[in-house]
């Protein structure tokens, strides 16, 4: 009989350096192979850990978690060798997340992250079952030179740290002085009794794919392919063999592949997934965090109704019971502290003079959120929908995105950092991907075309976003007829698609925080780019979400710098005259002066109506209420600009079209919009209002239609029309709204968001109609680094009879300043070559 064979050495993409494996490719290549197991390996780091193991249980597959790390036995030792580790159980993984954590963390060495044998002496080799690293291990490094002595010590070492978990790992990749090392390691194996294992050390799927993994190689290593001196450490050998031709290849080794299914049963690592794990919050008085939550939550409304004035008790009640049906969902779905969480970090940023958005996202349609200060939209008032955010019939982690001003934001990630703890609190990691242009020219380099070539094909490559290679070629004429016609452009973009998409590198999320109720490391390693301060989690926003650490976004929004500058100005110059301060939250939204001016079209700097198109588009427009702000936000966007819906919108708002509600209690939902679906809301709204859906279930036909699988929305079409004809509607006129339902979901946009980002557009409107000077000077301020924007932003203050004055060393300060009614002093932060310091 055959013996079995498991790969137990692979590298994915995500070893960055070394592979061009993508992830589903390789467990469906696995699949197709019939291989019951596979492990990842990847170099140094458990990056693609969780998606591999939840893909590879979705194919039926059972994964076997491990890496590829680094190891020194001395801190002396200049040549760390490889070594693989694979997860045998929990244990395993809990030390294999912490190993490569403090590789990174204390264990860099020229940009490589190391494990001092040290750790593993100390506990950190349990539940870890370690292969030798082949030819390149320690132990391979030693008996390639003939040092057997030196190898028996170092075989010594590692079954110290290992015991019956170290194998002697052998291959067959056709590498130079491999079979060396292979007579040399089973005569050691023989005489010491320690366990053989066959891998294949692999990073590409197939043998053909080896031209473009040297390229992958090449391009990181910044040489050309034709290079006779660069380095060739891989063989076209390393590709993904099927087990029946890794039998043929070890058959005169037997033990070596029965051992790679003995090291596999023994894997029995089984990861917990899909729970929620908040930190802890110190609540006062004894109390609960839900009951601590409904308690700030009240005591916030009722500030919230005193300061609208709110006297009718009828009205009173309609936002209290939107308060508690909140609450129960939230505190039934277990996010009470959360809510509480985000609140905290936020009540400290305006404690301490950092300035907050008004709201991002879904999150802007909670009226909870409102009470306790994390939003300041009213969400009855301006028809947001809390299920949009928190769906009690979907569960998901809520996702606050919070704005702060750009000069406070890593102040408010500090108090967070000092409050639950460093070794809680980590920022997330991003991946950088090979894009079309970019990998053209990449490839281009490292295949010796001159750049000319290169530069040709990819100025003909759009520069829209996310394109990909096929795209380009099958909607520009010219790529598609040079790629038929030139062999070497043919070549060069070929190689290109193979490499297209991989994984380049890691960063830094925007603003994504995770905080644990433990050490981080229980729940995601660790990384660190050498040479920087902030630590990352090894695993992404998805991989967080999955292993069940809640992300909180701090995001940076220099409009929030530019309105504070500009509110300390106003209010110092207030305060001289003897006047109350003024309080951005509380301008009204229905001042003409500012609408006149958005009507003129002079936007320049308001926030989000700066572009040409809106400009063009807010004159169409020509908005007299917030609603209308609302929709601009919406409505300024590809989908709807070519679909007809804007103008559309336009001519029903001025009259020249006729506004047709459909139904006579849909007027409610849609007359802010003129008959027009703006608004994902407004999909669910209409929904419950014609089909009776509760409002979860509605969200759940919203997120269908944006998804358009046809089961799904076959499912959705039936019970919408059975409901619809509960409320007496015509069946053709249900047909006909979910029709144009399913058509206007595609282009629908987040009401919240929107309104959300309105108040912001608002703001800087009306800072520029009523206080030009202080607000272009914040403006002026925050562009100082960009010569073509100060240029334009000249021309603006002109427009605003604003005079701007040069600097003056004995006067200016490093920002642009206000000296007169109508004067802006230029700041001496503007002058090339002089600093912040010297200025």
């Amino acid at each position: 009989m055959t013996p079995g064979f498991i790969h137990l050495h692979v590298h994915s993409e995500y070893s960055l350096l070394d592979s061009v494996i993508r992830i589903p490719e390789l467990l469906r290549t696995a699949r197709d192979a019939g291989m019951p197991a596979i492990a990842l390996t990847d170099q140094g780091n458990l990056f693609a850990m969780v998606m591999f193991y939840k893909a590879a249980l979705a194919a039926g597959i059972k994964p076997i978690i491990g890496a590829d790390v680094c190891l020194r036995f001395d801190a002396d030792d200049r040549q760390p060798a490889p070594l693989v580790l694979l997860c045998r159980n929990a244990a395993g993984y809990a030390n294999l997340a912490r190993l490569v954590s403090r590789s990174y963390l204390d264990g860099l060495v020229a940009g490589r992250p190391v494990i001092d044998a040290a750790w593993l002496e100390e506990g950190g080799a349990e539940g870890l079952i370690a292969l030798s690293g082949g030819q390149h291990g320690a132990l391979g490094v030693a008996l390639a030179g003939g040092r057997d002595a030196e190898a028996r010590t170092i075989l010594d070492r590692l079954r110290r740290l290992f015991d019956d978990d170290l194998y002697i790992e052998v291959m067959r990749t056709g590498r130079r002085g491999e079979e060396e090392y292979l007579a040399a390691a089973l005569r050691l194996a023989a005489e010491t009794s320690c366990p053989v294992v066959a891998t294949n050390d692999v990073r590409f799927l197939q043998q053909a794919d080896f031209e473009a993994h040297e390229a992958r190689v090449c391009i990181q290593q910044g040489r050309m392919l034709s290079d006779p001196g660069r380095p060739r450490a891989y063989s076209d050998q390393q590709f993904l063999r099927d087990p029946a031709a890794m039998a043929t290849l070890f058959a005169d080794i037997p033990e070596a592949l029965e051992n790679t299914v003995e090291v596999a049963r023994r894997c029995s690592l089984v990861l917990e997934l899909g729970g929620t794990h908040l930190p802890r919050l110190e609540v006062p008085g004894g109390l609960g965090t839900a009951e601590f939550l409904r308690e700030e939550s009240y005591r916030g409304l009722e500030r919230h109704m005193a300061a609208l004035g709110l006297a009718d008790a009828q009205a009173q009640q309609g936002y209290r019971e939107r308060l508690e049906q909140e609450l129960d969902v939230i505190c039934r779905m277990g996010f009470a502290g959360y809510f509480l969480i985000v609140a905290d970090f936020i009540q400290w940023a305006k404690r301490n003079q950092v300035p907050v958005g008004p709201g991002r996202g879904s999150g802007a349609g909670s009226l909870c959120a409102w009470a306790l200060g994390i939003t300041e939209l009213d969400p009855i008032r301006h028809s947001l929908l809390f299920e949009r955010f928190l769906n009690p019939e979907r569960v998901s982690m809520p996702d606050f995105d919070i704005d702060f001003c750009m000069e406070g934001r890593d102040r408010v990630i500090e108090y967070v950092t000092e409050r639950y703890g460093r070794d809680r609190v980590s920022q997330i990691i991003t991946y950088g991907t090979m894009a079309a242009r970019a990998v053209v020219r990449d490839v281009g380099r490292v295949l010796g075309h001159p750049y000319g070539f290169t530069d040709r094909i990819a100025k003909l490559i759009p520069p829209e976003p996310g394109i990909r290679l096929a795209d380009a070629l099958a909607s520009e004429p010219e790529l598609r007829a040079l790629y038929e016609a030139d062999d070497e452009v043919r070549g060069a973009i070929d190689l290109a698609r193979q490499l297209e998409g991989l994984v380049r590198n890691a960063g830094k999320h925007a603003g994504g925080v995770v905080i644990a109720p433990t050490q981080i490391t229980a729940f995601a390693p660790l990384y660190r780019v050498e040479g920087e301060t902030a630590t990352v989690t090894q695993f992404d926003k998805d991989g967080l979400e999955a292993v069940g650490l809640v992300k909180f976004d701090f995001l940076g929004l220099r409009t929030l710098t530019i309105i504070d500058w500009a509110m300390k100005t106003i209010n110092a110059q207030r305060r001289a005259e003897g006047k109350p301060e003024l309080d951005i939250a509380a301008i009204p939204l229905d001042d003409h002066a500012t609408f006149e001016l958005l009507r003129s079209g002079r936007t320049t700097a308001v926030f989000q109506l700066e572009s040409r198109g809106m400009r063009d588009l807010v004159k169409k427009l020509r908005p007299d209420s917030f609603d209308d702000m609302v929709a601009l936000v919406a409505l300024f966007r590809p989908g709807p600009l070519q679909s007809g819906m804007v103008d559309d919108f336009i001519e029903r708002k001025h009259g020249g079209a006729t506004v047709n509600y459909l139904h006579p209690d849909l007027e409610p939902v849609l007359r802010s919009t003129y008959g027009v679906i703006v608004y994902q809301e407004q999909v669910m709204q209409i929904a419950q209002v014609l089909a009776g859906y509760t409002l979860g279930g509605a969200d759940l036909l919203r997120r269908a239609m944006g998804k358009k699988k046809p089961a799904e929305m076959a499912k959705q079409r039936s019970v919408f029309l059975a409901g619809a004809e509960k409320r007496g509607v015509d069946a053709a006129l249900a047909i006909q709204i979910f029709d144009l339902m399913e058509k206007f979901a595609e282009y629908g946009f987040n009401r919240s968001h929107s309104a959300a980002y309105a108040l912001l557009s608002w703001q800087t409107a009306w800072l520029k109609t009523h206080y030009p000077a202080a607000f272009m000077a914040a403006v002026l301020t925050a562009e100082m680094d960009d010569t073509d924007k100060l240029v334009m932003l000249k021309r603006e203050c002109e427009s605003l009879s604003l005079a701007l004055e040069p600097p003056r060393v004995n006067h200016s300060a490093y920002a642009v300043e206000v000296s007169g009614a109508h004067t802006i002093r230029y700041g001496l932060g503007g002058i090339k070559g002089l600093g912040r310091a010297a200025a």
